[in-house]
């Protein structure tokens, strides 16, 4: 189980697509490429912590730029969270990630331009 960090709720972000909800949900815009992330309670559940736990955790990830709440959606990654999770994916978990998403699309986002 991932520990209780902001790389660890990124690993238990992952985890959670691939293995529990086998879908990864990505918009496509403008600004990039953003990916939702789980709920914090979510995460508290998957990581068996109180929810109060992980909220001081996402305050820092917004902080840095990582995540951004987007009303009535939910948490996106912004372009350096969605780095983030895809170097997770394409470094721990590529088979099971080209698995739900797609050998080709997979390989489209990780494959450097």
């Amino acid at each position: 189980m991932p520990s209780l960090s902001i790389e660890g709720l990124f690993e238990s972000a992952v985890q959670i697509f691939l293995f529990e909800d086998n879908a990864v949900t990505i918009t496509f815009s403008g600004e990039g490429i953003r990916i939702r992330f789980p709920t914090t309670r979510r995460l508290a559940e998957f990581l068996d912590v109180p929810h109060y736990y992980i909220l001081p955790y996402f305050a820092m990830m917004e902080e840095q730029e990582l995540v951004t709440r987007a009303e009535r959606i939910g948490i996106l990654t912004t372009a350096r969270g969605t780095d983030r999770i895809l170097t997770i994916m394409r470094n721990r978990y590529s088979r099971e990630s080209a698995r739900v998403m797609g050998e080709q699309i997979f390989s489209d986002l990780v494959t450097p331009d």
